[in-house]
């Protein structure tokens, strides 16, 4: 009941908030909605080995469809994620006014449900549910409250995630009637004994949804125009939650039920992702906008993740497992940055920004621990699943590996001069009057900076956490 009970409290308390009144109550419900799914799941952690890690009831008889849920160590990650961003982004988020107030918070947190249910899913019909469930609050929030541009970029980001969301629903019912039984079940769709030529043409439906998702190259260009002219709450759980449902989706669905396809074509993957991690971390090196920096920082990071996934190594596979969870702790600490920034001065570029060490210096620490994680220093927690990636690479390919490490190069050319243009040197006009951060901030980025560090020092009840996905997966493909 347990895992029934994470989807349940963000998907009752999105509803109710709707109908709430004033800002402070909005603002206080929303938050403790938020602390009781993440209580819930951490609830489910502490008591891993009791409690049970499926649940299913029918739903749709006459379509061989449950509603089932299971929560192996991967989902249990992502969920943890998920569980621990939203109250970082409620937090750190708190002074920020919205209009309607109360159907903000409303979408915000039934996109949470959308997204947890993503990651718990046993049966595919459920699994586009949800799938669809975080889409159309997402696409609402960016709409109503973007920024001037929003309605063009809400709009291609609607094209590209619908023509996604259709792509697999063809390659779910396709599978579907593959089924003796016809059954959604995803334990069904792994039985299927698909021939080659089958699991060519569902591969690459598949992978395309699900590539506009994470994104990866080319399949990204929707992606810095939406983060630019999101509401900062709202690019926060694109980027540290909803690219996930991408990358998740891969070791759900690509990997174990494509195993022949999947060694055909891990080389084109490989190489688009690898192709893609240079190309952004170029653009993110040209950026003077903050959000779009970061924006093209996220790509790169995600195309190391889907290179890494394709690779039939554990190695690999366990740093992909871990960097979702580190990348989003550590992406939500750059955006809870950026938006104090924008709250203070007005502005996001670069060129007119400088010498904010000088007026917070509290700021300026914390920046520079989450930018070193972000680079993936020694001791924090990216360290981790990066190194375990790239030694997953270095024994796929030496030349695949050395091209990576060009991006991971570039990552610090850019990070580093955001520090350098943002926090250094004299102030302006638009710094002078800049004053030190608020306890909302602190509290938000204090919790980021505590999770960096315990990661990165002690990371063995992650290891053993998803020890048994990496194998599982492992079994499915080689």
């Amino acid at each position: 009941m347990t895992l029934l009970l994470l989807l349940f409290i963000p998907l009752a308390g999105g509803i109710t908030t709707f109908f709430l009144k004033g800002d402070k109550q909005v603002k206080s419900w929303s938050l403790l909605i938020a602390l009781a799914s993440l209580a819930v799941m951490g609830y489910n952690l502490y008591a891993w080995n009791e409690l049970p890690k499926t649940y299913s009831v029918q739903w749709l008889p006459l379509l061989g469809s449950s509603f089932a849920l299971k929560m192996d160590g991967t989902s249990a990650l992502l969920s943890l994620l998920t569980g621990l961003s939203y109250p970082i982004i409620f937090i750190a988020t708190l002074r920020n006014e919205y209009a309607s107030v109360n159907r903000f918070y409303g979408l915000m947190l039934l996109a949470q449900a959308g997204i947890l249910g993503v990651f718990l899913a046993a049966d595919a019909l459920v699994f586009y549910f949800f799938w669809e469930l975080a889409l159309i609050p997402v696409y609402f929030l960016c709409s109503q409250w973007g920024g001037e541009k929003r309605i063009a970029a809400t709009f291609k980001f609607f094209i590209y995630t619908f023509l996604g969301s259709l792509f697999m629903l063809v390659g779910i019912l396709y599978m579907y009637y593959q089924t003796p039984d016809l059954s959604f079940s995803l334990e069904a769709f792994y039985d299927l004994r698909l021939s080659a030529a089958q699991q060519s043409w569902l591969f690459w439906l598949l992978f395309a949804a699900f590539a506009i998702k994470m994104p990866v190259f080319p399949f990204h260009t929707w992606q810095p125009d939406a983060y630019e002219q999101s509401p900062t709450a709202v690019t926060m759980v694109l980027s540290a939650l909803m690219v996930k449902m991408g990358l998740f989706a891969v070791l759900r669905w690509l990997l174990p039920i494509f195993p022949l396809a999947n060694v055909q074509y891990a080389g084109i993957v490989i190489g688009l992702s690898i192709a893609g991690m240079i190309y952004a971390s170029i653009l993110a090196i040209q950026q003077d906008d903050l959000k779009r920096l970061i924006a093209y920082s996220s790509i790169a990071h995600i195309g190391l993740m889907s290179a890494s996934l394709f690779i039939p190594n554990n190695s690999a596979l366990q740093g992909a497992i871990i960097q979702f969870f580190c990348h989003g702790v550590n992406v939500l600490g750059m955006w809870i940055v950026v938006d104090l920034i924008e709250k203070q001065t007005g502005t996001r570029k670069m060129s007119e920004l400088g010498g904010l060490a000088q007026k917070s210096p509290t700021l300026v620490i914390l920046l520079v621990i989450v930018s070193l994680a972000n680079i993936a220093l020694p001791l924090t927690n990216a360290f981790i699943g990066e190194f375990l990636m790239f030694n997953g690479l270095f024994q796929y390919n030496v030349w695949i590996a050395a091209a990576g490490g060009i991006a991971i190069i570039l990552s610090a050319v850019y990070t580093l001069r955001m520090i350098q243009s943002v926090f250094y040197g004299t102030t302006n006009g638009v710094t002078e009057k800049f004053i030190n951060i608020a306890w909302n901030e602190a509290v938000g980025l204090s919790i980021i900076v505590v999770a960096i560090f315990m990661m990165g020092l002690y990371p063995e009840p992650v290891f053993r956490l998803t020890a048994d996905s990496v194998t599982a997966i492992l079994g499915f493909i080689k």
